[in-house]
């Protein structure tokens, strides 16, 4: 560890991470109260389990803000109400969603490689969980026996 971190840069991608995590609480909260259907209490468990865990990821994002010296964002990331409400909109809308925290992930994890472990393995191992989210979504979001969507991985 020869350098130090940008420490006002990765608490910035802190607070970018801390919003979009904040409205990923929002969202899957919206989205299970807009479930409907026999398949209904699966699914709104799911959606349920992940604002939860979108709560959790902030609040870690905030924790690792404030152990770096910095100020918390009360701001939230962007909401997007498209008024579609079928099973499969809410699911690419949450892949399209996935897909930003994913990217402020990797963005941390740019900026503290190989200069900040505790840092690094956060950035890291919130990748994977993305990573998992984004595939289980994919999952759901395939016909039986396809074996990829057009939206998710490549």
């Amino acid at each position: 560890m020869n350098e130090e971190i940008d420490k006002s840069k990765a608490i910035s991608i802190l607070n970018q991470i801390m919003e979009l995590e904040l409205a990923g609480v929002v969202r899957y909260t919206h989205y299970a109260l807009m479930v409907f259907g026999y398949n209904r209490l699966p699914i709104v468990g799911w959606l349920n389990s992940q604002a939860d865990e979108s709560l959790l990821h902030a609040r870690q994002a905030g924790e690792l803000i404030t152990g770096l010296g910095g100020h918390p964002s009360l701001g939230i990331g962007p909401l997007l109400e498209t008024e579609q409400h079928d099973i499969g909109d809410i699911l690419r809308e949450s892949l399209a969603h996935e897909q930003a925290a994913l990217d402020a992930y990797y963005r941390l994890l740019d900026c503290v490689c190989d200069q900040d472990v505790r840092l690094e393995e956060y950035a890291r191992r919130l990748i994977a969980e993305e990573l998992t989210h984004k595939d289980e979504v994919d999952k759901m979001l395939r016909a039986p026996g396809q074996n990829r969507t057009s939206v998710g991985n490549p």
